[in-house]
């Protein structure tokens, strides 16, 4: 999961305008964390709770964390928080599906503070548990591994 990932080859659904272009990639290791708890119909399900992953540079370096929000936060004191706009079923299933988010706020001067937009690609895992969440298991907290590449444009 390294290298550019060219925007015209992404689904329609997910495909920015082209006034963006992608000035940044990243990739993404962690989990996707859920919970067995009541839906907003009052019926027990596996709740979305949010991301917890490492992010690294083309180079496999540290650069960063992505979490809860969903938010992206560099060493350099950028920090952006995203929300979906559109989304695009992953190619394999078990993977957690692709996205473009819009950019709802920033905090510093960071790298991540330039972006307008975010795109999660190439995702690996991170769905939903397949085991049933039901009164019994109520409460517990499932952390899914997912790996994916984030594409911040300007």
């Amino acid at each position: 999961m390294s290298g550019k990932i060219p925007l015209d080859n992404l689904p329609a659904a997910i495909r920015p305008p082209v006034s963006l272009s992608t000035y940044l990639e990243v990739s993404a290791r962690g989990a996707q964390i859920y919970a067995c708890g009541k839906n907003g119909r009052g019926e027990i399900a596996w709740l979305h709770k949010g991301p917890e992953a490492d992010l690294f540079d083309a180079q496999g370096n540290p650069f960063g964390k992505h979490y809860g929000g969903p938010a992206w936060e560099a060493p350099d004191g950028g920090k952006v928080i995203g929300a979906p706009k559109a989304s695009a079923p992953a190619p394999q299933a078990g993977d957690i599906p692709w996205l473009l988010l819009d950019i709802v706020s920033r905090e510093g001067e960071g790298v991540f503070a330039q972006a307008k937009a975010v795109l999660r690609v190439a995702t690996e895992g991170g769905a939903a548990p397949s085991a049933p969440c039901d009164e019994a298991r109520e409460g517990e907290i499932v952390r899914v591994p997912y790996r994916a590449i984030y594409i911040f444009l300007k």
